[in-house]
């Protein structure tokens, strides 16, 4: 992901990326040639320096707060890699500097790149425009199947990642909910280890809870969300979808949106608004596909510096801020705690944030 907001930041035209750094000089020394640009495995001296204007934090989640909170208080504009934090004390530390800093004109932008994609851009527009009129509620899936030796990686380690699927993709699905419905009061959760255990034998029984283990995390996690009004959002991410897969669907009183695809190997990017007919029988389909999604990091990169020079974005969907993370991340330590204690955690509301 580094190399990518790098590659990102290289083609912008009001930016230029000055350096690259990692804890291996090797992968820092590689990135810094193909950029053309200094390297070093020191971010505290890179984050001192009075000549960078921004700082892009692309680490594993351990360490996402520590290096954002460093760079606001060195004055920098943050674009912070998703889900921002480990849990939501991390992230509530973290947005409260965020609202300082943006009082300051400093952005803090976390990278929720799914807000970004084409088709699911064009949803929010029909959404925003009262397409299919009052919400009811939103169904999503989001996977992949992991690869060889994924049970050895540091996102297994909840001390490093902080959680497994739902930390990984499910916060997705969580701020896409979110920038759609708005907030949740209830949440319920289930979560579950079927196949990343590091135990291949038959014999593992695949409905035991392994997830609610602190030493374990999670490959599958269902999530069920209400608003206020009742407005629910069923959500699914999974570890062991072994075609990558990713749907997105609303439903309101007027008709629905659903996005399938993602471009790559998640299959064609489409969106489908069927409009409800008031006679009833089948809903008008329209349909529209977005082939080239290669763009997507560039778009989001774009939305960073809108917000950073203050230019405006024209074109470009509202980027996450630290708030709209550290919401997600408190939903999601609801959704854990539901899981593990087998019941619904209700009178959930978002905080007041000053």
């Amino acid at each position: 992901m580094g190399r990518i907001r790098a590659l990102a930041a290289k083609a912008h035209p009001e930016t230029e990326v000055v350096q690259v750094v990692d804890l291996a000089a090797e992968r820092a020394g590689a990135l810094a040639t193909e950029i053309g640009c200094a390297a070093d495995t020191d971010w505290e001296k890179l984050v001192a320096r009075d000549d960078v204007d921004a700082i892009v934090v692309s680490t594993v989640h351990s360490s996402l707060a520590s290096i954002a909170l460093a760079a606001l208080g060195a004055g920098k504009h943050v674009f912070c890699e998703k889900p921002m934090a480990r849990n939501a004390g991390e992230a509530g530390a973290l947005a409260e500097a965020a609202v300082g800093a943006e009082k300051t004109g400093r952005a803090v932008v976390v990278g929720f790149t799914l807000r970004h994609h084409p088709a699911i851009a064009r949803l929010h527009e029909l959404v925003e425009d009262g397409a299919i009129g009052q919400l009811f509620y939103i169904r999503a899936s989001y996977g992949h199947g992991g690869r060889p030796g994924y049970d050895r990686e540091w996102r297994v380690d909840p001390a490093v990642s902080g959680g497994g699927e739902l930390l990984d993709q499910g916060v997705h699905l969580i701020d896409l909910s979110r920038w759609l419905l708005g907030d949740f009061v209830s949440a319920y959760g289930r979560i579950g280890t079927y196949y990343w255990t590091g135990n291949s034998s038959r014999d593992v029984p695949i409905n035991r809870d392994f997830a609610t283990s602190e030493k374990s995390v999670e490959d599958n996690g269902f999530m069920l969300l209400s608003t206020s009004i009742g407005q629910t959002a069923m959500l699914h991410a999974s570890w062991t979808q072994w075609k990558n897969k990713f749907e997105f669907e609303v439903y309101g009183r007027d008709g629905s949106l659903s996005v399938t695809g993602l471009g790559g190997s998640y299959g064609p990017e489409k969106l489908i608004h069927a409009r409800r007919r008031p006679e009833g029988g089948a809903p008008e389909l329209i349909e529209e596909s977005f082939d080239d999604t290669s763009d997507v990091w560039q778009r989001e990169w774009n939305a960073f510096v809108a917000s950073a020079t203050g230019t405006g974005g024209a074109g470009l969907s509202t980027p996450a801020t630290a708030a709209d993370a550290f919401e997600v991340l408190r939903i999601l330590e609801k959704v854990y705690e539901s899981a593990r204690g087998d019941s619904p955690v209700r009178g959930y509301a978002a905080a007041r944030r000053p």
